[in-house]
């Protein structure tokens, strides 16, 4: 019995062997798949956060290129809000010139009806003497010129207008018709109607042109064309005063609308 147990330990030994030594080749087999599972589930992973990475990618370049026009369209915006305080800027120096500009006239037009009214009496004076005034009525037609006068002095210029044109239609060939155009031009322009003031004053010059009163004419024709915004005809205007009317009280006063032009 102790004989026959020999050789069955002896195989048992080896087989025992046999088994231990095949353990690591097994379990590198098995062991060599969950490590290529792993593998490949981390490749997967890894394709999967380049995607997702690929994608940040293509929105962060989107929205950069977002910024970019935004930045652009910043920059427009911020030079039309400088192009804007300099047009501010500059209609704030047009409206002083123009306020300026439109003092002179106010007190040049004061002055002017004084001497107007001096000049007129003078004229009424030296008429009186002709043989045509003793069949005209000189009284008449100084109270008609003096009424509408005094209409334009108290900015009644509608009045004044209807007065001065019935003294034009009554006494047409009186010493005072130039002056009476003019103010008649005057009264529109007080008015804002700068073109029919344009074209009364421009008859003025056209119809008596040795007239004391073309000078002033010529500076209200001028003003009507800074008010229709033509500034080229304005300068042009009141250079032809200065040039042909020099020393007189309008080419002083058109001298300085020139520099406040420039």
């Amino acid at each position: 019995m102790a004989t026959s147990n020999r050789p069955a330990g002896r195989w048992g030994w080896a087989l025992a062997g046999a088994l231990v030594l095949a353990q690591p080749a097994s379990a590198q087999l098995f062991g060599g798949g969950e490590l290529q599972r792993k593998t490949q589930a981390l490749e997967q992973q890894n394709k999967a956060l380049q995607q997702s990475v690929d994608a940040l990618d293509a929105r962060l370049g989107k929205l950069e290129a977002t910024l970019q026009r935004n930045q652009q369209m910043l920059d427009l915006l911020q030079e039309v809000e400088a192009l804007k305080a300099e047009i501010a800027k500059l209609r704030g120096q047009d409206e002083v010139q123009k306020h300026q500009l439109d003092t002179l006239g106010k007190r040049q037009n004061d002055l002017y009806a004084d001497l107007d009214q001096r000049l007129a009496e003078l004229a009424r004076a030296g008429s009186a003497a002709t043989p045509a005034a003793q069949q005209a009525d000189p009284q008449a037609e100084s109270q008609r010129y003096d009424a509408a006068l005094k209409l334009f002095r108290e900015k009644d210029y509608a009045a004044a207008i209807a007065g001065f044109k019935d003294f034009l239609n009554t006494h047409p060939d009186s010493a005072m018709a130039a002056n009476a155009h003019y103010w008649i031009g005057y009264s529109y322009y007080a008015q804002k109607d700068y073109k029919t003031s344009l074209a009364t004053q421009q008859k003025l010059v056209a119809t008596y042109p040795a007239s004391p009163k073309v000078p002033d004419a010529m500076l209200n024709i001028a003003a009507n064309q800074i008010a229709m915004d033509n500034l080229d005809g304005a300068r042009k205007t009141l250079r032809e005063l200065v040039a042909k009317h020099p020393g007189t009280e309008a080419a002083k006063l058109a001298e300085r609308r020139l520099s406040a032009l420039k």
